[in-house]
């Protein structure tokens, strides 16, 4: 097996085989890819920079033409001006990009007025393609326009032969009820393959990797169940608070805004049973079968948090949340949360699966973590740490297995974003969240989030900057987490520099007496010898808990 690394071509190649199969990657007809919010900080930050980057790889269908909408009164040279520092355009792209933005265009209009999209449906019949071509639209929006927005797509702007698929953006409702209405709506104007509900998680590399790790590697299947997991933890942390989005923050919270949605959809991945197929339906079957497993959230299982300022931190730091000019006086949302939910199936039943989120921690961090139960018939004394199996979605993605044992340049890959837009353009629905998964998620949440805000639950507080409040420490515990915080995350050493155009996906194989194995597909073991073991600091050298 070869060593050396594939060139950025190579790897596009491969991802375009992925993509499309045989099927010519630039066939098809033409396609029209409007962005209905173009305006907005959405479309400026992630989707146009996304379009531009999927364009500039040839890995669009070539006969692809973009067209904005928003109430604005703008100019596509307007959008590119707001879009470019968001863009990452390189000096001898120039020309490329030139020929992006030549295939841009801009209208203006309103989003409740039939006649608006009228004028947007003849501007698209003028483009290649005309009324035939295929058109993908992008609710980059907020949701109180959704069902005004999405009747006059249905309405005025659907294409005559080719098909129309269009892009929902989190959140999806508030409840249980306003989701099922939305579905509703949406349903009596689309069918479901072509609704896709965008949630950026599901594009991750690391997330869909689960997949291939748990079916992929024999070694997983006899242990991946209650009778070898004694905890299971899937984290999102983020070192800042709302930093003047707390006026939009307040209306959701962190529940609605990550570990229903987010970690939830994660939980699914991580649990559901081996699928008939890779199909879409197959694999979001399987997903909504966990979810049917699992009973609504108790409040008994839940700690919330509420940042405040720390007094000796630096900006921001200093700011709670509560002292962000756009948030309410005296808001009881959260800004962290920790939850115990639990799978009721012959797999799992008695394992905690514990989702904690939060904002303004100590670290960025998007993880699962497997913890295993303890060595039966201990014969070290206690000394040995139960094992751990982690997938690190952000950052420096990588895989790593925790155990015990004696004391002894890269290619970039399509971001979230850029892989889930291909997948609507390749019509695959697998990392799109379904009207049935989206119904019971809501269900598990929706008591927990009437009683946090018919009771205006208070949340405790915390400090900037902290791993959060304690007692969810304690929760974790009392469902039976065992944290040692023994070990510390570290890069790979520089001696296995010249492997990382290879280990697309490192997995690094941590000892608990300070070392760690980095292994990889596509590197001969012969390869490893003499950069195999690398020393980490010794523990009395790791300043504070480790989380």
């Amino acid at each position: 097996m070869s060593t050396e690394a594939m060139t950025r071509s190579e790897v596009l190649g491969r991802l375009r085989t992925e993509l499309y199969g045989d099927r010519p990657a630039h066939g098809g007809g033409a396609h029209l890819f409007i962005v209905l919010g173009a305006s907005g900080d959405l479309a400026k930050k992630k989707i146009y920079p996304t379009l531009w980057w999927l364009f500039r790889d040839g890995l669009l269908p070539e006969n692809t033409y973009f067209v904005g909408f928003a109430r604005s009164k703008l100019s596509v040279e307007d959008i590119k001006k707001a879009c470019l520092p968001y863009m990452k355009v390189a000096e001898d792209e120039s020309e490329c990009l030139s020929a992006f933005f030549s295939r841009n265009s801009y209208l203006s209009g309103r989003y409740d007025e039939g006649g608006s999209f009228s004028q947007l449906d003849a501007h698209l019949s003028s483009l290649p393609g005309g009324a035939d071509a295929n058109r993908l639209f992008y609710l980059a929006l907020p949701p109180t326009v959704y069902h005004r927005v999405s009747a006059n797509i249905g309405t005025h702007c659907m294409s005559l032969k080719g098909w129309t698929r269009v892009i929902v953006e989190k959140p999806f409702g508030r409840d249980l009820q306003s989701s099922q209405e939305l579905s509703a709506h949406l349903s009596s104007l689309f069918k479901e393959e072509q609704i896709y509900r965008i949630d950026h998680y599901l594009g991750k590399e690391m997330v869909q990797n689960l997949m291939v790790l748990r079916f992929g590697n024999r070694i997983f299947g006899p242990i991946w169940n209650r009778s070898s997991v004694a905890a299971v933890v899937l984290t999102f942390k983020e070192p800042f608070g709302t930093q003047g989005r707390g006026g939009y923050f307040d209306d959701f919270g962190i529940i609605r805004d990550v570990m229903q949605n987010h970690l939830l959809q994660m939980l699914s991945l991580v649990a559901m049973e081996k699928p008939a197929s890779t199909s879409s339906d197959d694999v979001r079957d399987e997903k909504v079968k966990v979810l049917k497993c699992m009973a609504p959230v108790a409040m008994s299982d839940v700690v919330l948090g509420q940042y405040v300022g720390d007094p000796e931190g630096q900006g921001p730091a200093k700011l709670g949340y509560l002292d962000d000019p756009t948030v309410p006086k005296g808001s009881c949302t959260p800004t962290f949360a920790t939850a115990v939910l639990y799978v009721r199936n012959e797999r799992w039943d008695g394992v905690p699966f514990i989702l904690r989120c939060g904002k303004a921690l100590n670290e960025r961090k998007a993880e699962v973590r497997l913890q295993f139960t303890d060595v039966p018939g201990d014969i070290f004394g206690e000394r040995c740490v139960r094992n751990e199996l982690v997938v690190r979605v952000q950052p420096d993605e990588a895989i790593y297995l925790k155990m015990t044992t004696k004391k002894p340049g890269d290619v970039k890959l399509p971001d979230a974003y850029e892989r889930l837009i291909l997948d609507v353009f390749c019509g695959s629905q697998m990392h799109f969240v379904r009207s049935d998964e989206l119904r019971e998620a809501w269900r598990i949440f929706t008591p927990l989030l009437h009683h946090i805000e018919g009771q205006k639950t208070p949340p405790i507080p915390y400090t900037y900057g902290s791993r959060g409040p304690p007692e969810a420490d304690e929760l974790m515990q009392n469902v039976g987490f065992h944290y040692k915080g023994s070990y510390q995350w570290v890069k790979p050493h520089s001696a296995l520099k010249k492997f990382e155009t290879i280990l697309l996906t490192p997995v690094c194989l941590y000892l608990n007496q300070g070392a760690y194995l980095v292994l990889g597909a596509g590197v001969p073991v012969e390869e490893l010898e003499e950069a195999e073991r690398v020393t980490l600091p010794h523990q009395d050298e790791v300043s504070g808990p480790v989380s």
